[in-house]
């Protein structure tokens, strides 16, 4: 392959290779421009074993390694953490799915054996997401990469744990939870609430005593084998009197009590409810205050049990129809409603989650009190500010996180039961020889898994080491890694995990560390298609990164995600964007082309002495660019800093620099020194094609020299004086194109042109007139402090331009402007006369009346630049 023909498939692969062989991305791959103190650390989302790269975890490991790129060029050491999630439902699904597509199941091969083939399948599976991220050129310390059930991470879980346990801050006990009758227990926040078209079942209860009825109306009809009580509010006038009076349940003729509470809401519905305290989280806090009975009505798969008489054993949404047909037949149904109501779905297998009465282990709520103040106090700033107000919002409403998973594949609680004596004790062994009351060998441990987001939540210290124990892992972080990367310097991670981790990350770092883990904390918007739509398979608008990678190249996807991340908005991604970026990177690589036309190598900018004005104005726009990118990076402001690098390097270098270089040849080597710089810049956003860029321009390769990424990130210098020389340079240029257009001769060589400008030296002038005559292509131009006569004229920012028409034939022009004002004159009068008939006015569509005002406008505003054009060219 030529080195002047740049394929960004073949390049990324060979230089990907080349940087991780060279050990680049490790703590120490930058030693050589490392800066005593300055530590970075960074924390990469592990992806799950299962997963395959989408396109917000394109977004979120792109931020992540243009901020990594940035702190190694700038002289930190520096640690992106790598590492993947051993994710327990999901990975379980799937070993699930393969074992009965071989006619089996877990329980038939056992828990051993189950685990044996879900290692299989990590092993199988770990390295593909990895790879992907490869693709991407993302540039984390592979020789740590961690998985959150490796030896040193399971002995770091035992040890959190433990601490907890001992504390008291674990505890088991029986609690309403979030109930998957396919995933057993649910956090709050792995509910997902959806509104649904249901009904509203109102039901009679008679009285016991044969007085009459009452109506209650309810959506879960299934569940009312479980009613332990009907409830009314205690200042409701219509129902005082039946307040401690009994009813039947219908169909089982079991009496329950009428009970007062003020939670009923007496304007909704009949202000009549019945009470199932084991199946409902509100009736669950009722029946612990008025001490009713607990009846669950089905077990643990959904299935109804003897409570629920003659529909025992159907399933419980299977059940509802029979279940109401059959109360209609009894005549206990008074009507149903169409109802909406939200309705909670499990996130992974989107089953119906139930409330569910079941012994659990929490950790208690405590835990976070601390966290929470120091977030408050500052410790920890939000990027965009205002997600701390969702953070305190949901850690205002916090309840005991249920950390039991009932599942095979993740870290087993580290609890056993002495078999002899009941004792319960939490260990760190994994085999506890004996019970420490009695000292029986007869022990077993609780069968239930640890929640994925615990061994999760100790991410940002147990992949430095806390709690390893002695293994092989700890040892290769026998350094200071806690001293030097705890806490962490930042956090980019997307918003819908602020409390399935993040939160959860901050209350344990702060529980066993005393600080909270991060110092910034950066939360991305979605992704979403053009339109704004969120994507979905379903609607068949899901881009995927990596045939983004491989139609175009990593460096125009990360650099689209990059210049679209404003803070706080979703990004709309379109191909449209990944085609403009396209045409940017082919901007570069003809700029670099064009300056090979002329020198065949540059020195680097160290040490090197730029002497031309152009030169000069060049660097001076680089170092006010150089300065945004740094300020915006520091602030995570990454699409101002890609649109920075944007405008300087297309619209000043290539635009203009090149251009004006034409008119002094003198200054490409300096030119081409700088652009080699603003490789550097651009280096952490495109990190391929500017090491390519980087080498061409050097005439070396990476084979032989060293890395781009390892060079030092450019600093800004002073601004200087050249800058306003050029921006009248620039718009002189400008100008006499313009005026040219007047007298269609845009594209031709004119003999003449004047630029009147005040307060220039003869010096100064001197230095632009070979730019402004090249680049406006004018034969000679001169300098004038007075207005010229007999010349069309262009008035710019900065100046006034003229252009001699003694020698130019007008006529012609002045024709085609004259027509050009009668057809807008007659397209005026015909909008206007229509817009003051009254009468259309009043009937026309709001539309058509908008686009009449608006086609006016431009007519009149066109008609402006035509007379002045004419009125210029008979001047």
């Amino acid at each position: 392959m030529s080195e002047n023909k740049y394929n960004p498939q073949e390049t990324e692969n060979r230089y990907y290779k080349i940087w991780e062989d060279r050990k680049y991305f490790e703590v120490d791959g930058n030693k050589a421009i490392q800066e005593e103190g300055k530590n970075f650390a960074i924390m990469m989302p592990p992806p799950n074993v299962t997963g395959r790269l989408h396109i917000g975890h394109a977004l979120t490991f792109t931020l992540q390694d243009i901020i990594t790129r940035y702190k190694r060029m700038d002289g930190y050491k520096t640690l992106w953490q790598p590492g993947t999630d051993h994710a327990g439902i999901a990975t379980q699904n799937v070993v699930e799915k393969q074992l009965l597509a071989e006619g089996t199941t877990k329980e038939a091969i056992g828990r051993e054996a189950f685990l044996e083939r879900a290692w299989k399948w990590k092993e199988e599976s770990a390295g593909i997401m990895t790879e992907q991220l490869r693709k991407m050129g993302v540039s984390p310390a592979w020789e740590r990469e961690r998985f959150t059930m490796d030896e040193g991470l399971q002995k770091s879980v035992k040890e959190a744990f433990v601490h907890l346990y001992n504390e008291g801050l674990i505890v088991r006990g029986n609690y309403m939870v979030n109930w998957c009758t396919h995933d057993g227990a649910l956090s709050d926040i792995e509910v997902e609430h959806e509104e649904e078209d249901g009904k509203f079942y109102h039901m009679l209860y008679h009285f016991a005593d044969g007085s009459g009825s009452i109506e209650v109306a309810t959506t879960r009809p299934e569940t009312y084998f479980g009613d332990t009580a009907v409830m009314v509010h205690p200042d409701d006038e219509r129902y005082k009197d039946i307040i401690g009076k009994e009813v039947l349940l219908p169909l089982l003729d079991k009496k329950i009590k009428i009970i007062a509470d003020d939670y009923v809401d007496m304007e909704f519905g009949t202000g009549v409810v019945k009470v199932t305290p084991a199946h409902d989280q509100n009736d669950y806090e009722v029946g612990k205050r008025h001490d009713l009975e607990f009846i669950t009505v089905f077990d643990e798969k959904g299935i109804l049990n003897d409570y629920a008489g003659e529909f025992k054993g159907m399933e419980r949404l299977e059940a509802r129809e029979p279940i109401v047909k059959r109360l209609e037949e009894e005549g206990y149904i008074v009507k149903i409603e169409d109802h909406k109501h939200q309705v909670g779905h499990c996130y992974r297998c989107k089953n119906v989650v139930e409330p569910y009465i079941s012994k659990q282990w929490f950790v208690r709520k405590e835990v976070a009190d601390k966290s929470i103040e120091k977030t408050n106090e500052g410790e920890a700033k939000f990027f965009p500010p205002h997600w701390i107000n969702s953070y305190n919002s949901w850690m205002g409403e916090l309840r005991d996180w249920c950390v039991s998973r009932q599942l095979w594949w993740g870290h087993q609680i580290p609890v056993f039961y002495c078999d002899d004596c009941g004792h319960e004790f939490a260990s760190q062994e994994d085999h506890p020889e004996s019970c420490p009351k009695c000292a029986s060998k007869n022990l077993t441990q609780d069968p239930d898994v640890l929640d994925t987001w615990f061994s999760s939540a100790l991410w940002p210290f147990s992949t430095l080491g806390w709690g390893n124990g002695d293994t092989a892992m700890d040892k290769l972080f026998e350094s200071n890694d806690m001293k030097e990367f705890y806490p962490n310097t930042l956090l980019i991670t997307g918003f819908d995990i602020l409390f399935f981790w993040v939160a959860r990350m901050m209350m344990m770092g702060e529980h066993f560390i005393g600080e909270l883990p991060f110092n910034h904390i950066y939360l991305h918007a979605l992704v979403r298609d053009e339109h704004g739509n969120k994507m979905s398979k379903s609607r068949g608008n899901v881009i995927d990164p990596l045939d983004m990678v491989n139609k175009y190249s990593a460096d125009i996807l990360r650099f689209t995600l990059a210049i679209s991340a404003a803070q706080g908005r979703d990004i709309r991604m379109s191909t449209d964007k990944l085609e403009q970026n396209r045409n940017f990177t082919n901007k570069l690589v003809n700029a670099a082309k064009f300056l090979q036309m002329n020198v065949e190598t540059f020195p680097d900018m160290s040490g090197f002495c730029i002497e031309t004005d152009l030169g000069r104005y060049m660097m001076s726009r680089l170092n006010l660019a150089t300065q945004e990118v740094r300020d915006y990076l520091e602030e995570y402001k990454f699409n101002d800093a890609a649109l920075t690098m944007y405008r300087f390097l297309w619209n000043e270098f290539c635009d203009w620099g090149i251009e004006l270089s034409k008119a002094d040849k003198g200054a490409i080597v300096e030119l081409g020194a700088i652009f080699k710089e603003a490789m550097k810049l651009l280096h952490p956003f495109m990190p391929f094609i500017t090491e390519h860029l980087y080498h061409q321009l050097s005439g070396t390769t990476l084979e032989d020299g060293d890395s781009i990424m390892i060079k030092k990130f450019p600093h800004k210098v002073k601004r200087r004086k050249e800058e306003a020389k050029f921006e009248i340079i620039m718009d002189a240029i400008i100008s006499i194109r313009r005026a040219k257009v007047l007298v269609d001769m845009a594209n031709q060589k004119i003999e003449k042109a004047y630029v009147k400008i005040d307060g220039l030296s003869d010096k100064d002038k001197e230095m632009m007139l070979p730019f402004i005559a090249k680049l406006a292509k004018v034969e000679n131009v001169a300098f004038t402090e007075q207005k010229v006569e007999n010349a069309v004229s262009d008035i710019a920012d900065k100046c006034e331009t003229f252009i001699p028409t003694d020698s130019i034939d007008l006529t012609p022009i002045i024709n085609k402007l004259t027509k050009q004002s009668e057809k807008l004159e007659k397209e005026i009068g015909k909008l206007n006369g229509m817009l003051s008939n009254e009468r259309f006015v009043a009937n026309a569509p709001a539309d058509v009346l908008e686009k009449n005002r608006e086609a006016l406008a431009e007519a009149e505003a066109k008609q402006t630049k035509v007379l002045e054009q004419l009125s210029s060219l008979k001047a």
